[in-house]
Parts: structure tokens; C-alpha cells; sequence
């Protein structure tokens, strides 16, 4: 008879600041969020919207960009692409 030892359990990958940052503006975005949202490669700024649920995988495949959230659902942005992470668009 053998004693197992337990399995170690995987710990998530630590997620870089800048990377949530703009998972919490593609969240705000692809949720409908009131707010104001401006990315402009290391400068992220978040006026509104709301934090990322843990499991939420999206993100923006631009660098830059500019989006104004209403309340009733009126969103203006200069983002057009897909908050799915395993697209790959040459920006």
C-alpha cells in the first residue's frame, strides 16, 4: 500500500497590469458599460465601466483607440474588431 501525495495545483499566470487594464476596458465595452475609455499604447484610461470577471478572456487587438458608452446602450467607438483572444489582425 502507497500514500500518494497530492497534486499540486496549477497556479494562474500572473497577469500583467497593463493587460488588465485594457481586459477591463474590452469587458466594459463588450458588456455595454457606461463610460469613457481611451487606450493609447501604455496609457489606459477607464472613466466607468467595471473590473473583469476572472474567466473573462477578451481583449482589444488595437493599440489605440477611443470609446464613449451611454446609458441605453449608445456606444461610439473607433474600435470596430472582435474582443475574442485568439483573433489575430495586422494592425
Amino acid at each position: 500500500m502507497s500514500i500518494s501525495k497530492p497534486e499540486k495545483q496549477e497556479s494562474l499566470k500572473p497577469i500583467n497590469p497593463a493587460d488588465i487594464q485594457m481586459r477591463a476596458i474590452a469587458y466594459s465595452l463588450d458588456t455595454l458599460i457606461p463610460g469613457l475609455y481611451i487606450w493609447l499604447g501604455a496609457l489606459k484610461i477607464r472613466i466607468g465601466g467595471s473590473e473583469p470577471e476572472e474567466s473573462y478572456p477578451g481583449t482589444i487587438h488595437s493599440p489605440i483607440g477611443i470609446a464613449l458608452v451611454f446609458p441605453g446602450y449608445r456606444i461610439y467607438s473607433t474600435y470596430q474588431g472582435s474582443y475574442d483572444p485568439t483573433d489575430n489582425y495586422l494592425w
